[in-house]
């Protein structure tokens, strides 16, 4: 409801800029006078029924179902066909112009979005399109505004859930992005520079959107380790140092063959089962992993992994089975879909 009012605001200011009131007020003066004298002329036809001969003469439907029998009629016909078709031509038009530009400034990332709660990703490089999928992929992303920032020419797929703002990360685009009402942000590196300057980069943007909403959940894609610990003082939340992981499953493919498929399928929302964080049910507070582990297994064929602690700062994998689940701990478990369990 918000975005329809939105658009209308959009659609009403549009015509007054363009002066299209006026012309929708001479339509309507045309339609009622047209009505009046046909009335005049023709004197066994009813003024409403004058009206819809006149809608339908200046649309030039013409349904052939009122028609004028005096001179006088026909003239007045032939008055509201000539003026309706011109000033109900150049209506239409300016109103198909503005959805066309309106169209053209969505696509070339010029218009500031109207959405809340969305996601934004920052920069587009190679693996901008396997994100989006990914995203689309999980029930919990699938139906969110998605919003992208980058120094492109357009649009860079064809999502209806996807905006483009074209630009730079800097104070403004941010707020043309609504970043004060975003969930998460993911920074990608850009690929035309080279590593050092990827990674510097990446943390200058990650200062800057920290510095206008210290509450976003900020997502950072860094080529060099090294760059980890300036990243942290950045405060970004999760950092993804990209060299160093495909260097542990190549070393890892290479002690343990085969392994690497089933983390492919466990990281990826398209196919397989998949790895998710949820909270844990009420009635197993204060039970310990182990008792926890078991009935999930058996009651929702879930299994549990690990065990991310109230604050979120401290993530255990495979604790020790007398460990005590918490109230607000959070379960990192593997499963067909996200589940949902009270």
């Amino acid at each position: 409801m918000h975005h329809f009012y939105a658009f209308l605001k959009r659609t009403v200011l549009t015509m007054c800029r363009e002066k299209l009131v006026r012309v929708a007020l001479i339509i309507i003066v045309v339609i009622f006078s047209g009505s009046t004298a046909f009335v005049y002329f023709e004197k066994d036809i009813r003024f409403v029924d004058a009206l819809w001969w006149s809608v339908v003469t200046l649309t030039t439907v013409g349904y052939g179902d009122i028609s004028p029998l005096t001179t006088g009629g026909r003239v007045v016909g032939m008055g509201v066909m000539f003026l309706g078709i011109g000033f109900l031509g150049v209506l239409t038009a300016t109103i198909a112009t503005f959805f066309i530009e309106n169209k053209f400034q969505e696509n070339r990332g010029m218009k500031a979005i109207s959405t809340t709660d969305h996601f934004i990703i920052c920069g587009w490089n190679f693996r901008g399109d396997e994100i989006i999928e990914e995203l689309r992929a999980d029930p919990k992303s699938s139906s969110i505004s998605i919003v992208v920032i980058a120094d492109i020419t357009e649009k860079p797929i064809d999502d209806p859930g996807l905006h483009f703002i074209r630009g730079g990360i800097n104070p403004k685009i941010l707020k043309k992005a609504k970043l004060e009402q975003a969930q998460v942000v993911i920074i990608l590196s850009d690929e035309h520079l080279d590593s050092y300057a990827r990674d510097a980069k990446t943390i200058l943007n990650t200062l800057t959107i920290k510095n206008m909403n210290s509450n976003v959940y900020i997502c950072v894609e860094l080529m060099d380790s090294k760059n980890v610990e300036h990243c942290r003082m950045a405060k970004a939340d999760e950092i993804i140092v990209v060299g160093e992981l495909s260097t542990n499953l190549l070393v890892q493919a290479a002690l343990d063959h085969g392994i690497t498929r089933m983390i492919s399928e466990l990281v990826s929302n398209r196919y397989g089962k998949d790895l998710f964080k949820i909270t844990l049910p009420n009635h197993l507070t204060d039970q310990t992993f182990f008792d926890v582990l078991c009935e999930m297994k058996n009651k929702y064929g879930i299994l549990c992994l690990g065990v991310e602690n109230t604050e979120g700062k401290n993530l255990t994998t495979n604790p020790e089975c007398d460990y005590r689940m918490k109230q607000d701990d959070q379960l990192i478990v593997i499963a067909d879909q996200r589940p949902n369990i009270n």
